[in-house]
C-alpha cells in the first residue's frame, strides 16, 4: 500500500512539474524536454504495456487451452470409433463361431462306413476281415489310439471310401444305395439276435 501511495505522488508531482515547465520555460528547451521524455518509460506506459502483455498473455492461453480441448475431443472420437470397430469385430467373429457347425461323435460314422464295402461284393454271409477283428479289439476313440493305429485306420477308410465311389450303384443313386445298404444291415442284425436269442430253439 505505501508503494502505491508513493507511486500516485510520484505520478501527480511530475504531472505538476511538466505543467510548470510548460508555463516557464519557451518552446525550444519545451521541445528538448518533451523529446527526451519521450524516450523515458513512464511509471503509466509501463503498467499499460504491462496489461496489454497480459491480456496477451490470456488471449494465447485461451487459445491454446481450446485447442487442447480439440485435441482431447477428437481422440475421445478416435477412442469411441476403434470401441465401435472392435465391437463390431467381435460380434463378426461370434457370428461365424455359431455359423460354424459342431461335430458331434463321430464314432457312429466310422463304424458304419466300413460297412459300406458289403456294397462292391454284395457280400451275404461274408466273414469279415482279419483287420476288422482286430480293429474292434483296439480302443473305440480315435483319440485314445496310438499314431500307428491311427494311420492304419485312416488309409483303411480311404480305401473303402474310394471302393464305394467307383461302386456303380453308389453312382446311380447314392441315396438308394446307402440306404439299401443299411436296411440289409438292420436285418442282418436282427437276424442275429433272433438266431442267439434264448426262445430261438437253437
Amino acid at each position: 500500500m505505501l508503494l502505491l501511495e508513493l507511486a500516485s505522488w510520484l505520478k501527480f508531482f511530475l504531472f505538476s512539474l511538466t505543467n510548470l515547465a510548460r508555463r516557464c520555460f519557451p518552446n525550444e528547451v519545451m521541445s528538448v524536454f518533451s523529446d527526451e521524455g519521450a524516450n523515458l518509460p513512464s511509471p503509466a506506459a509501463a503498467e499499460i504495456r504491462a496489461g496489454s502483455g497480459s491480456q496477451k498473455g490470456l488471449e494465447e492461453k485461451t487459445v491454446l487451452s481450446k485447442k487442447e480441448k480439440m485435441k482431447l475431443r477428437k481422440e475421445r472420437w478416435l477412442q469411441k470409433i476403434e470401441s465401435v470397430k472392435l465391437a463390431k469385430q467381435k460380434q463378426k467373429a461370434e457370428a461365424k463361431r455359431k455359423a460354424t457347425p459342431v461335430v458331434g461323435d463321430m464314432q457312429p460314422l466310422m463304424e458304419a462306413l466300413p460297412e459300406l464295402s458289403d456294397l462292391t461284393t454284395g457280400g451275404r454271409g461274408r466273414k469279415p476281415p482279419k483287420s476288422r477283428v482286430k480293429a474292434k479289439a483296439e480302443p473305440a476313440d480315435f483319440c485314445l489310439m496310438k499314431q500307428a493305429q491311427k494311420c492304419r485306420l485312416l488309409e483303411e477308410e480311404v480305401a473303402r471310401f474310394h471302393e464305394v465311389i467307383t461302386n456303380p450303384r453308389y453312382r446311380a443313386n447314392p441315396l438308394m444305395a446307402i440306404s439299401e445298404h443299411l436296411f440289409k444291415r438292420l436285418r442282418q442284425e436282427e437276424e442275429g439276435i433272433m438266431q442267439f436269442s434264448p426262445g430261438s430253439g437253437s
